[in-house]
């Protein structure tokens, strides 16, 4: 685990990376050193307790499912099933070109190895326009921490990069006051015309994710149907045989006050927006918004433009 130390002003600005952890993800018994981030946090003048914030991030991004998720989802991995997909498509499609009576010719393999290429190409642009959309897996389960954090001013996200043969986890921690963001959304969700209301409504509504509940069988009913169809068999069994999970929608906004809501979605896309930052795959903004250097978004700008769809040209380029 390393921890590098970007900033030693008194007066960040909004967007300016603070600090970066880093793990190596090939390793399942490495993790963070929660303890000298807190010392670190504590020497930049951030005052959170660790016990309010370790468990958080422990489940949030340590858990084997999540960590192998994220493996599975970089960019090692990826360049690597690039590399499968197109040899197997360039061995297709020349196996198939082979049957006709021009596959004979040298140009036959210059034309199925431009196909393959553009293919490819097309496949990897595919998955990065998917990377710069929220990530359910990795950035909303950073929510509850930057529930934490940005109270503090502080924002989290996480990336992974390749260093040689290993895939590095990074965990990035990004100064940004709330205050101005969070007025400006308050603003944008204060109720005005039925007809934007019911658009805002329908774009909150998409931010769902789907919860796996455990349904309980009545005992009563088990009991009756245990004791008329199965007699020698115990309620115990039946209980267990009988029990069964459900798909639940859970939805990420519920309706309420605007600040409340406005609170919820910056701290549930603070996570999605800082991944993006510092990766550099923000746009570029049109008009000056809540940074105080640069010309990305800022947070509300970005959850304008990508959530609620405003209308806003806010952004440029893709």
């Amino acid at each position: 685990m390393r921890l590098q130390l970007l900033w030693a002003l008194a007066d960040p600005c909004n967007g300016q990376v603070l600090m970066v952890l880093n793990m190596d993800n090939n390793c399942s018994t490495t993790s963070f050193d929660v303890e000298l981030c807190a010392e670190k946090l504590k020497s930049l003048g951030v005052q959170v307790a660790v016990d309010q914030w370790r468990s958080l991030l422990q489940d949030a991004v340590l858990k084997p499912e999540v960590r192998r998720y994220m493996f599975y989802n970089s960019r090692a991995f990826q360049i690597a099933m690039a590399m499968i997909f197109y040899m197997s498509l360039w061995t297709n499609i020349y196996s198939t070109v082979q049957l006709c009576s021009f596959g004979r010719y040298w140009e036959a393999s210059v034309l199925v190895t431009i196909a393959a290429v553009a293919v490819t190409v097309v496949v990897i642009l595919i998955i990065g326009r998917h990377q710069r959309k929220i990530n359910v897996n990795t950035d909303v389960r950073l929510a509850a921490v930057n529930e934490i954090f940005i109270k503090h001013s502080l924002i989290l996200g996480i990336t992974d990069v390749l260093d040689g043969l290993h895939n590095v986890l990074q965990l990035w921690f990004v100064h940004f006051s709330p205050e101005r963001c969070l007025q400006a959304l308050s603003a944008r969700l204060t109720p005005k015309f039925s007809y934007f209301q019911s658009k805002l409504r329908h774009s909150l509504d998409q931010l769902c994710v789907v919860m796996e509940t455990a349904v309980q069988p009545d005992p009563v009913k088990v009991e009756q149907d245990s004791s008329e169809e199965s007699p020698l068999l115990s309620t115990e069994v039946n209980l267990k045989k009988d029990s069964m999970t459900c798909n639940e929608l859970l939805c990420l906004i519920p309706e309420g006050p605007p600040e409340v809501m406005a609170q919820q979605l910056l701290v549930i896309f603070s996570g999605c927006y800082v991944r993006l930052l510092v990766s550099g795959l923000l746009p570029r903004a049109t008009v000056v918004g809540h940074m105080e250097r640069g010309k990305v978004p800022c947070l509300c700008q970005f959850i304008e433009t990508n959530v609620l769809a405003t209308g806003h040209r806010w952004f440029t380029g893709g």
